[in-house]
């Protein structure tokens, strides 16, 4: 226990101070955000480990992290000598935090944890477990202020309002809106505290969050007024004005909490506690009535996009398409001018291409470009040490995205650097038809993502394969690169896939140390036809780029997967041509 990071051992101090006997510290942040400020970073802080995912449990002996297959690589590297062990979320023999804790706690020991931290729906099964089992929980265990020297402020950073000709719709429309759905649940009063709900109901963006656009800040909904809790200081006169003519009232960041607590007795209030921390549920009086459901209102209406969001949307692929197609001609050809390519400068180069297009805001998500081996990490991030050349043989998964104001894009190539193997071809071909396939799916209203996941699969579980993330993650507008309520995956996600939503379509392929395959659009769920057994829809693909045929095993294709294929590879040349130029034309005509 000689080299115990110094962070564990100013917790280990705080806890004897408060007769705790272990603590939990999780990812997230007062928003449960997937990406979090600086300031939230405290579990960074604590094990030194940077990956967005993981939970770090501290006893007065022990210490351990559990996070999943996609960081078990840089989690060994990263928590080597620092007295925390690593513990391996779904593979046999990993114990459950939980299970874990009541094994090395006796029965009356304390667990700490820090109610902001905590999604309610999370923090109330934590509670009741312990308890169940003799384990007392301090929810109020929050000493990272005085312990954690210099820790960073909250982000001040300007906010701005997103103009209607993007959003599609005032802020006080999308407010009545969100009323009425209340008020069909029998509710008057509901709690936001989701960055990317709030930004999309009241129009404004910021900076406040690395890769999505969102402002720190709460907000209350209610008939009687709407209330957004923020530094005032982010604010300029022309966002108070426009506050100001859609009815929303401004309060100060931190007056959340005091705001709750003198909500009228007999209040029906409307919660999803998955996306509000703990600290703001147990605030809201014995006196008022809670309707708990598990996709807020905001969430639902900001999941299927306007008219107006859509056709931004395909403004940004249209921008992105001409970035990404300027990309792979400056990778081939560099990689035949026999140029030094590394990882590092494939993330810089899209990002210059893709600043140069209109309404181009910033990334949305850090760039994945992993050669050979690294390809065959899910969530690879290629850093100083880790950065790969790009040799003029195998392949290059690239996963990227930007955040334009008139929409955000996520997109997968897996590119052929030189010559491939059989087994390459083979595997890239699989995930290829599996990507078509879903891409093709007709189904009908009320279908859920689970039952379609099986069409991106099924050729890689006929040859003994398969990938372990989700198929299909859902993509805000001008925010978040990942959102719900639908997703397409093999669990079991009630929510169904509506006209409106989009989404991605992401099969993949990794064989570990070797190379790793993804293929990735993004699709858009649209009517397809109404027959006597009721409505039916579609996926219209909105992700213009080429994919590479080099990597194609054309007889392994059906006749309907090859016209598919040529199909899409006409309308990204019809869509993107007009912008690029004669040499960049007959490049991509060649593709």
């Amino acid at each position: 226990m000689a080299n115990v990071h110094p962070n564990i051992q100013a917790v280990r101090k705080s806890m004897l101070a408060a007769n705790v006997q272990a603590c939990i510290i999780p990812s997230t942040d007062s928003h449960i955000s997937e990406y979090t400020p600086a300031r939230w970073k405290t579990r960074e802080w604590v094990s030194g480990f940077t990956g967005s995912a993981g939970t770090v449990v501290v006893t007065h002996t022990q210490a351990g992290l559990w996070t999943d297959s996609r960081y078990f690589l840089q989690a060994e590297a990263q928590l080597k000598g620092s007295g925390i062990d690593l513990f391996k979320t779904g593979l046999p023999g990993t114990p459950e935090m939980q299970e874990w804790l009541t094994s090395v706690l006796s029965p009356g020991d304390c667990i700490g944890i820090e109610s902001a931290a905590f999604a309610a729906s999370e923090a109330l099964s934590l509670i009741d477990f312990f308890t169940k089992n003799g384990l007392p929980v301090d929810t109020d265990f929050a000493p990272y202020d005085s312990i954690w020297a210099n820790r960073p402020a909250i982000p001040l950073h300007p906010a701005f309002i997103l103009p209607e000709h993007f959003s599609g719709k005032p802020a006080k429309e999308k407010i009545r809106e969100v009323l009425s759905a209340m008020a069909q649940n029998g509710t008057g009063l509901t709690i936001l505290a989701s960055l990317d709900m709030i930004a999309w109901l009241f129009n404004i963006r910021g900076n406040d969050v690395d890769y999505n656009p969102v402002c720190v800040s709460y907000a209350i909904v209610s008939e009687k007024e709407t209330v957004l809790f923020i530094r005032t200081e982010k604010l300029t006169q022309e966002i108070k004005e426009y506050f100001d003519t859609n009815g929303i009232v401004l309060a100060e960041y931190e007056k959340i909490t005091h705001y709750i607590r003198q909500i009228p007795a007999g209040t029906k209030i409307l919660l999803s506690p998955s996306k509000i921390n703990y600290r703001l549920y147990s605030a809201i009086p014995e006196t008022c009535s809670i309707t708990e459901v598990s996709v807020h209102p905001v969430e639902a209406l900001k999941s299927i996009k306007n008219e107006i969001e859509i056709a931004g949307i395909r403004k940004a692929m249209q921008k992105d398409g001409v970035a990404l197609v300027k990309f792979l001609i400056w990778l081939e050809k560099s990689l035949a001018g026999k140029e030094k390519i590394t990882e590092t400068d494939v993330s810089a180069k899209l990002r210059e291409l893709r600043s140069q297009q209109e309404f181009y805001v910033g990334e949305s998500f850090e760039t994945i470009a992993g050669y050979g081996p690294h390809g065959a990490i899910v969530h690879y991030a290629a850093t100083a040490e880790s950065d790969a050349e790009i040799l003029p043989e195998g392949m290059l998964l690239v996963d990227s995205g930007a955040q334009y104001f008139d929409g955000t894009t996520d997109i997968t190539r897996t590119i052929s650097t030189g010559a491939v193997t059989e087994e390459m071809k083979h595997d890239y071909t699989l995930v290829l038809k599996g990507h078509i396939a879903l891409a093709s799916a007709v189904f009908p209203s009320g279908a859920v993502g689970m039952q379609l996941d099986v069409l991106a699969r099924q050729f890689l579980w006929k040859n003994g394969l398969n990938f372990l993330h989700g198929t299909g993650h859902g993509v805000g507008h001008f925010l978040n690169v990942h959102e719900g309520p639908q997703s397409i995956r093999m669990n079991h996600n009630p929510n169904p896939l509506q006209p409106g939503m989009l989404t991605s379509n992401e099969p993949g392929l990794y064989r570990a140390g070797q190379y790793g395959i993804r293929i990735e659009n993004l699709i858009l769920t649209v009517p397809a036809q109404t027959t006597e057994y009721g409505d039916f829809y579609a996926f219209e693909t909105l992700t213009l780029c080429p994919m590479d045929t080099k990597l194609i095993d054309k007889d392994l294709l059906s006749a309907e997967e090859k016209e598919w294929l040529n199909n899409y590879h006409r309308k990204v040349y019809e869509q993107l041509s007009p912008f690029l130029s004669e040499d960049e034309q007959k490049w991509l005509t060649e593709k």
